[in-house]
């Protein structure tokens, strides 16, 4: 069986770094043959083996002030490129720290299967950080977006919940130990992140990244911003109040450098 492994980038905020590190994870943790599409505005600098295609048209006005993804809607096309079948989407900056073999055989191949998204913990929420579905299988899911994107940005905010909620004949979901959160699931809690540096959690393949934090910073170390400070240079800090106006919120979230990120993504 063919895996087949997607990706899209737009803009300038990831870009061939990204891409060329999660290509190089996947190699590594996948069973051949395989194959890795990413569908891009900009082929320059991305590494030969990966298979660049266009971005999927799609012509809409992009919702404004939601946190969603809304460009992943391009994915939701009766088509991509020349693929068929079973897809498997990584956003770019996760983290893969073990096989992916068991995401292409996991359930039925002609169902939805999400990630778990540990932020609701409470509500049965896929994450789309990490997804496979079969390619067209998502069209209504488009043809909802777009006689009104804006209004579905405005109910749903993030567009995993409209694809949780959405998705024809429901989603499954992957075992949650396989998909972790980083800051959720990884990092620690103060005080304990002042002294370790955040645990892979046992039995993780993927590690995922949302809200801003990406496997740059946890390389380095510090916080959003304050990437490479050390302790000391936090405590020193202290003075400088955060955008939310507390003198502690940087210390909260203080990580030490995390090797077992640099271990994984690299080329």
């Amino acid at each position: 069986m063919l895996k087949q492994v997607i990706c899209i980038n737009w803009g300038t905020k990831y870009g061939p770094r990204f891409i060329n590190r999660l290509y190089a994870m996947v190699a590594r943790n996948i069973t051949p043959p395989f194959s890795f599409t990413c569908f891009t505005d900009n082929e320059e600098g991305i590494r030969p083996e990966v298979d660049c295609q266009p971005l999927p048209p799609l012509d809409f006005v992009m919702p404004k002030n939601t946190k969603g993804k809304w460009p992943k809607a391009r994915l939701w096309s009766p088509t991509l490129g020349d693929l068929k079948g079973p897809v498997l989407f990584l956003d770019l900056d996760l983290v893969i720290t073990g096989s992916l073999d068991e995401f292409f055989t996991y359930g039925d191949p002609d169902r939805v299967i999400l990630a778990r998204n540990p932020a609701k913990p409470f509500e049965r929420l896929g994450q789309t950080s990490v997804f496979r579905f079969p390619v067209g299988k998502l069209v209504e899911l488009q043809r909802i977006f777009l006689a009104d994107p804006q209004a579905v940005a405005d109910e749903y905010r993030f567009e995993q919940r409209f694809v949780t909620m959405n998705a024809p004949g429901g989603v499954d979901l992957f075992p949650k130990a396989w998909v972790r959160h980083f800051r959720y699931q990884c990092m620690l809690p103060f005080p304990l992140n002042l002294a370790l540096p955040p645990r892979l959690p046992q039995g993780a393949k993927i590690v995922i990244f949302p809200g801003g934090v990406h496997p740059e910073h946890a390389i380095q170390g510090g916080w959003v911003r304050r990437e490479g400070w050390t302790l000391g240079q936090h405590l020193k800090g202290l003075a400088e109040r955060h955008a939310d106006g507390s003198r502690w919120r940087y210390l909260r979230h203080y990580m030490r450098p995390t090797g077992w990120v640099a271990d994984h993504w690299k080329e």
